[in-house]
């Protein structure tokens, strides 16, 4: 979602607003040189294909058609603009993670293609990553780009969040199943996910090679996601108008926001980009680690809670909620990392480039509820009459901190 400051009228409109783009084919050209460029100043861990995408094909554009943006209109509120920025477009995965997903695979194919070496890809995730890059490497399938031997998945997933993965034919299918298992841990750390996939990867993909002559790619890197989400920068700079604008996005870490600044300045040549590079992050109290890194200068900071009428109040910090049902809520299971490594470099990004965050409770959320379900409804985002039937409060907490 996006808040643009009011503009004057000599500024073009947006071409086409709401027409889905079909993204990473419409710059497979930029996007295919800015991975090149990528892969030159990422060393790897281990394991990792190179930075390229296959060549295009039928098969290839059938593939990657499913990375799909769009952007329309919200009005204004208070005098400010509103644009919600569309990246779920799949309707087989339902979330951002798409685009990303759609890369990470395609360069898994790449390396098949070229070298007939087989790929098991491994990743940590709280569902979403998890169903987007299952959906990749089914789709792969689909096209026909590979078999089903020659790339296969492995997730882990905390228990927490295991009720929001979806089902396919990789869980329906008893042979795709066995081939792509769903690794789901019990544990009080939903955290732990990211350790037991990292470690599994170090530890164990010398002798699946060895043995089995297939290779383990563990792709939790931000360089794997940052060139997807340079399409959404050069989207912008198509389909918006080019004026000065703020990101807001539910965030754990802001990977998103991250390739988000790493495409803009891919796409201005710019190592600061103008103010189309402004971002603002917008947590839930289980894990509000950016906010209070930006404001406070640490991780652990909380504000001091006082107890009314049954709720947790505070009024000495705007940037965290007044009420809350509890002061660590875990509102979206999505949202679990804690010291987020990404934290420095987004504080250096918003204090240079502009923007913020704020926190949001469930009760804040509740309270802005109908409004959100009145603004999103002319853009098909359907949002069910009884919030308790909500699958992912994302949405709902980037519009709670934006209102």
């Amino acid at each position: 979602m996006t808040m643009a400051h009011p503009v004057p009228d000599t500024v073009s409109a947006p071409a086409d607003p709401g027409t889905v783009c079909r993204a990473l084919l419409r710059y497979y050209d930029d996007l295919s040189g800015i991975l090149t460029a990528t892969g030159q100043g990422s060393p790897t861990s281990g394991f990792a294909p190179e930075w390229r995408l296959p060549a295009l094909s039928p098969a290839v554009e059938r593939f990657f058609e499913a990375g799909g943006i769009s952007a329309q209109d919200l009005g204004r509120y208070h005098g400010t603009p509103l644009r919600f920025l569309n990246l779920m477009h799949n309707p087989r995965t339902r979330t951002t993670k798409t685009l990303a997903s759609l890369m990470i695979v395609g360069r898994a194919v790449a390396h098949i293609q070229r070298t007939g070496e087989s790929i098991m890809i491994i990743t940590p995730s709280s569902a979403n990553k998890a169903t987007a890059l299952r959906d990749a490497v089914l789709r792969a399938q689909e096209t026909g780009l590979v078999g089903a031997e020659q790339l296969r998945i492995v997730c882990v997933v905390p228990e927490a969040s295991s009720h929001k993965l979806w089902r396919s034919p990789l869980t329906d299918d008893d042979a795709l199943r066995a081939r792509n298992p769903l690794a789901v841990l019990d544990s009080t750390q939903p955290l732990h996910v990211k350790e037991l996939a990292r470690a599994c990867a170090d530890q164990e993909a010398d002798a699946l090679f060895s043995r089995h002559k297939l290779r383990l790619w563990h792709t939790m890197d931000l360089s794997n996601y940052a060139v997807a989400d340079t399409a959404r920068a050069l989207f912008e700079r198509d389909h918006l108008p080019a004026a000065p604008r703020v990101h807001a996005h539910a965030v754990s870490s802001a990977f998103g926001l991250l390739g988000h600044f790493y495409g803009q300045q891919q796409s201005t040549g710019r190592e600061w980009p103008d103010t189309g590079a402004r971002y603002f992050l917008v947590q839930h109290l289980g894990t509000s680690d950016m906010v209070s890194s930006y404001y406070h200068g640490r991780f652990d900071y909380r504000p001091q809670w006082q107890t009314r009428d049954g709720l947790h109040v505070q009024d000495s910090d705007p940037h965290f909620p007044e009420r809350t049902f509890a002061p660590e809520e875990q509102l979206e299971t999505t949202f679990y990392t804690r010291a987020p490594a990404t934290a420095e470099r987004m504080n250096q990004i918003i204090g240079r480039q502009g923007g913020g965050g704020i926190v949001v409770s469930l009760a804040e959320c509740l309270d802005r509820y109908p409004l959100i379900r009145d603004l999103l409804a002319p853009v098909h985002v359907h949002l069910p009459s009884d919030p308790r039937q909500v699958r992912e409060w994302s949405l709902v907490m980037a519009v709670t901190g934006v209102l």
